[in-house]
């Protein structure tokens, strides 16, 4: 008796979109909750080469917490190219500035590199407020147990 495989087709799969409201979470242990959602893990179908993942919409990403105070010891560098085109940025001063990218970049950091990273990074949306505009796609709420709420 042979046992074959399952394989997930695309015209198989019904994305869900779902909202997380991040006001109070750990940012890594949201990052790794959205990334798995994301990639489709929490499904009985998932399939480590197929996109599987259902969309994700972050709302209050400026109100996300860092412990050990890591928001002022934690850098994030980029480089220009150029040479002492170094730059590095607090976690503190970007929460500020620019909190969608802070999120991102975190979930970002836990998905697969590559293509299909790529693609399943394009599902996933961050607000720095309340607010969102993907109403009409009707968002279920997310609960996510294993990311803490900081005290």
């Amino acid at each position: 008796m042979v046992v074959r495989t399952y394989s997930p087709k695309p015209s198989e799969l019904q994305r869900v979109w779902r909202v997380v409201d991040a006001e109070g979470l750990v940012l890594g242990r949201l990052s790794s909750e959205v990334a798995r959602v994301l990639r489709g893990k929490h499904r009985p179908i998932f399939a480590p080469h197929i996109d599987t993942g259902d969309h994700v919409i972050v709302v209050n990403a400026a109100k996300v917490v860092m412990t050990a105070d890591k928001s002022d010891r934690a850098f994030s560098y980029r480089h220009s190219g150029y040479p002492g085109g170094l730059r590095a940025t607090s976690y503190a001063q970007q929460l500020e500035t620019r909190p969608e990218e802070v999120v991102r970049r975190a979930v970002k950091g836990m998905l697969p590199k590559g293509a299909l990273g790529h693609k399943t990074l394009g599902k996933l949306k961050v607000y720095a407020g309340p607010d969102h505009p993907h109403a009409a796609q009707m968002p279920i709420p997310l609960d996510l147990p294993a990311a803490r709420r900081a005290s």
